[in-house]
C-alpha cells in the first residue's frame, strides 16, 4: 500500500537522524553514517516493491527473486530487515552487509557505502545504531512512496544541512545550488552528451545537468555523467546521490584528479567531454607540482603553476578534457585567478589559446560559508566565428540576495545574467566585450573592473563599500602592472636600437 511521503516529512525524517548522532561524532562526519543507512533502507524497500510486482506477474517466490526483476542484488542476510533483527555488534553486521551488497553489484555499487568506522563501539555504540535503525524503519522508502526526484531532493536538503552544521568543511562537498543551476543554464547540456566534473563532491553539478535536461522535457537518461572526487566518503555519497536521482549511467571515481585522472581514451590519453562543470578546491598547496611538470597527459600546456596555488593546474586539466568540437566548461573560482601576478604567464597563455569565452563576476558569499566573491569562467573549444579573439566580461556583483546568512541567486538574477551572456554585447555598467589585443594592452589581466566600470554595490551610503573599494584597488593594481609592462617594453626597444 502506498503512503506518499511529503517533502516536509522527508526532510524532518532525515534530519532527525542527525539529531541522534549529535554530541557523539563531529558534525562533519554525520554524512559518513546517515547517507549509507538511508541508501541501504532505500534499496531494501525498492527490492521489496519490485518483488511484490514480480509476484503479481509470476505468482512464484523464486521467480520473483530473479536478478532481472531487480535493480540491485541483495544477498542473503543483507536486507534491512536482517540488520534490524540484530541486537549486538550491530556496526559490524551493518558493515558486513554493506560490503556484501557492494560485491554482489560490482558494476553499479563498488565502494558506494564509503569507509565509515562502523565497528567502533566507542564512536557508535549498539544503542545509538539501534536508535538510528529504528528511526529509519518508521517509513517505507519505496518508489511509490517516494519517487526518485523527491528522495534526491531530500538528499540535497541533507547535504546542505550538513554543510550548514559543519562550518568550514562544507565547501568540500557542497556548492551553492543556485549558482550551480546558473552554470548549467550557461552551458545548455543536451541529451546524449557527456558531462564531467573533475572535483565532483557529492555530485550536485552532475545532477543539475540531468535535472535541467529533464525540466525541458528532453531525454535525460542517456546523459553520460562522469565525476572524480578525492575524499573517499564524499565520492561514495556522490554515487548514492546519482542513483537516488534516477541516474543509472553515472561514473564516479575516487582519487586525485591532478595526479591520477580516472578517465582515459582508448589510446591512454585523457577522455574528453562535451560539458565540464567544476568548482575546484581553490589555491591548494599540497599537490605534486614536480609530477605536473612532466605530465604524461600534456596538461601543462600553458606552464606549471606555483606550488602554493594549484588553480591553473585544474584550469589546464579542464581545458585538456574538452572535446575539441563540442567542449565547453564553466568553472567556479575565487577572483584571484583573474589577476594574480605569479600566474601572469599562465594567464597570458590561457588567453592566447582563445578558449576563454566569458568572465562572470558575482557578489560575495556564494562560496559556501565564505565571504569571498565568486567568478565563473566559461571556456569554449569551438567558439562562434564572431566571438573568436574576444572575451565577454559581466560584472554581476549586485545580482545576489542574502537572507538568513546565506547568499543565493534569484531567478531574476539568473535571467539577467543569462540574457547578457547569450547576447555577447556591451551593456552599460554591466557587460563589455574585449578583444584579445585590448586585454594584452592591460597586461593580460582579467580583472573585471578594467573592462566594466562604474558599477556600485547596492548598499547604504553611510557604510564603507568594501566590494567597490576592492574593485578599485584591483583596477589600480592592474593599470599599474600594465604601465610597468609598457615601460619595460619601451626600454627593451631602446636598448636593442
Amino acid at each position: 500500500m502506498s503512503t506518499r511521503i511529503t517533502q516536509r516529512e522527508l526532510e524532518s525524517y532525515l534530519w532527525s537522524a542527525a539529531v541522534v548522532l549529535r554530541g557523539l561524532i563531529d558534525a562533519g562526519d554525520y554524512k559518513q553514517y546517515i547517507f549509507p543507512l538511508v541508501f541501504m533502507k532505500r534499496i531494501s524497500d525498492v527490492y521489496d516493491e519490485e518483488h511484490l510486482a514480480a509476484m503479481e506477474v509470476y505468482g512464484d517466490e523464486n521467480l520473483a527473486d530473479l536478478p532481472e526483476n531487480h535493480r540491485f542484488v541483495i544477498p542473503d542476510n543483507c536486507h534491512w530487515d536482517d540488520i534490524r533483527s540484530v541486537t549486538s555488534d550491530i556496526g559490524s553486521t551493518v558493515l558486513k552487509a554493506m560490503r556484501a551488497i557492494e560485491s554482489a553489484n560490482p558494476d553499479t555499487l563498488p565502494g558506494v557505502f564509503g569507509d565509515g568506522d562502523w565497528g567502533n563501539k566507542n564512536l557508535l555504540p549498539d544503542s545509538t545504531l539501534n536508535d538510528l535503525i529504528e528511526h529509519f524503519s518508521t517509513k517505507t522508502l519505496s518508489i511509490a512512496n517516494l519517487p526518485e526526484d523527491e528522495l534526491g531532493n531530500g538528499y540535497e536538503f541533507l547535504i546542505k544541512k550538513f554543510a550548514d552544521d559543519s562550518g568550514h568543511t562544507a565547501q568540500e562537498f557542497y556548492t551553492n545550488r543556485t549558482l550551480v543551476h546558473l552554470m548549467t543554464l550557461m552551458l545548455e547540456p543536451q541529451p546524449g552528451e557527456s558531462i564531467y566534473d573533475p572535483t565532483c563532491g557529492t555530485g550536485g553539478m552532475l545532477i543539475s545537468t540531468a535535472a535541467e535536461v529533464k525540466r525541458q522535457g528532453k531525454e535525460w537518461r542517456n546523459l553520460r555523467l562522469y565525476g572524480q572526487e578525492l575524499n573517499y566518503g564524499t565520492s561514495a555519497i556522490a554515487r548514492m546521490n546519482l542513483f537516488l536521482h534516477g541516474v543509472t549511467d553515472g561514473h564516479i571515481a575516487h582519487g586525485d584528479t591532478l595526479s591520477r585522472p580516472a578517465f582515459h581514451s582508448a589510446k591512454g590519453q585523457l577522455q574528453t567531454f562535451d560539458v565540464v562543470l567544476a568548482n575546484p578546491p581553490y589555491s591548494i598547496k599540497a599537490w605534486n607540482r614536480d609530477a605536473f611538470t612532466n605530465d604524461p597527459y600534456g596538461r601543462n600546456l600553458w606552464g606549471v603553476p606555483p606550488q602554493g596555488r594549484a588553480d591553473y593546474a585544474f584550469f589546464q586539466h579542464i581545458a585538456k578534457s574538452l572535446d575539441p568540437k563540442t567542449g565547453r566548461a564553466a568553472i567556479l573560482f575565487p577572483h584571484g585567478v583573474l589577476f594574480r601576478r605569479e600566474e601572469a604567464a599562465l594567464r597570458e597563455a590561457l588567453l592566447k589559446s582563445d578558449l576563454v569565452e566569458c568572465v562572470l563576476g558575482l557578489g560575495a558569499g556564494l562560496f559556501y560559508n565564505s565571504p569571498m566573491e565568486a567568478v565563473v569562467i566559461t571556456l569554449r573549444a569551438n567558439k562562434r566565428a564572431e566571438h573568436k579573439g574576444k572575451v565577454l566580461f559581466i560584472n554581476a556583483i549586485n545580482e545576489v540576495t542574502r537572507e538568513q546568512a546565506q547568499s543565493f541567486l534569484h531567478e531574476s538574477h539568473q535571467i539577467r545574467i543569462l540574457d547578457s551572456y547569450r547576447a555577447f554585447n556591451d551593456i552599460n555598467q554591466f557587460a563589455a566585450v574585449a578583444t584579445l589585443d585590448e586585454i594584452a594592452r592591460k597586461g593580460f589581466s582579467l580583472a573585471i573592473p578594467l573592462y566594466v566600470a562604474g558599477v556600485k554595490a547596492a548598499r547604504s551610503m553611510d557604510r564603507v563599500d568594501v566590494v567597490e573599494t576592492l574593485a578599485a584597488l584591483r583596477v589600480a593594481a592592474a593599470e599599474s602592472e600594465a604601465a610597468v609592462v609598457d615601460v619595460l617594453a619601451r626600454l627593451r626597444t631602446e636598448v636593442s636600437t
